[in-house]
């Protein structure tokens, strides 16, 4: 089951030129341990979420939030960038 980790503030902008808000994710493995990935939410109100695949894997929860806490502009555009390329 996914987990909100993190809805962050900045905005980032897809190669389709609209804005989008990134979501962190987070998801309980069978084995004990966590995955976490990226939504974006376009901000104009469409209902296009492009999503990434797992961006990173984590031993327990309270370390996918540090990890989502500590994501920069810079990598929230690239991850958007791969989420694109995810969908085409």
């Amino acid at each position: 089951m996914a987990n909100l980790i993190h809805e962050h503030s900045t905005l980032v902008q897809g190669r389709d030129g609209k804005r989008y808000r990134a979501r962190s994710y987070g998801a309980l493995r069978d084995d004990g341990t966590w995955t976490g990935w990226l939504e974006f939410v376009p901000t104009d109100g469409s209902t296009r979420v492009v999503r990434t695949d797992q961006e990173t894997s984590q031993p327990d929860r309270r370390a996918v939030e540090y990890w989502a806490g500590g994501l920069e502009p810079v990598y929230l555009e690239g991850a958007l960038q791969r989420a694109f390329n995810k969908c085409s």
